[in-house]
């Protein structure tokens, strides 16, 4: 996805749709919970369960209409963060310029 999305130094997770944030993350929750209860041990077993909810999820998505690898990537979070912070300064300077009404 990487190649397809024009991204190379940067984690593909910055540009991912929210929705396969959420997707991962849900295969993620399922697995921790699954490990507690079956009382996972070992390090193969997990990677099992987490691969397994992974491809369940996927194939979730693609019933759904969703494919991944179709989906647009999203502006870069680290991008939007820095956008965010200069409108924040810029605000705040403005603010410093600022007279109230009381003030003459």
């Amino acid at each position: 996805m990487k190649d397809k999305w024009g991204i190379k130094n940067k984690p593909l997770a910055d540009f991912m749709p929210t929705i396969l944030l959420k997707a991962k993350d849900f295969a993620t929750e399922i697995t921790i919970f699954n490990a507690k209860q079956k009382q996972m041990k070992t390090e193969n077993q997990i990677s099992n369960e987490h691969i397994t909810n992974n491809k369940t999820v996927r194939s979730t998505l693609i019933s759904r209409g969703i494919v991944p690898e179709n989906l647009p990537p999203e502006e870069d979070v680290k991008k939007i963060e820095r956008k965010l912070k200069s409108e924040e300064v810029k605000s705040l300077k403005d603010k410093k310029g600022f007279k109230n009404n009381n003030d003459k």
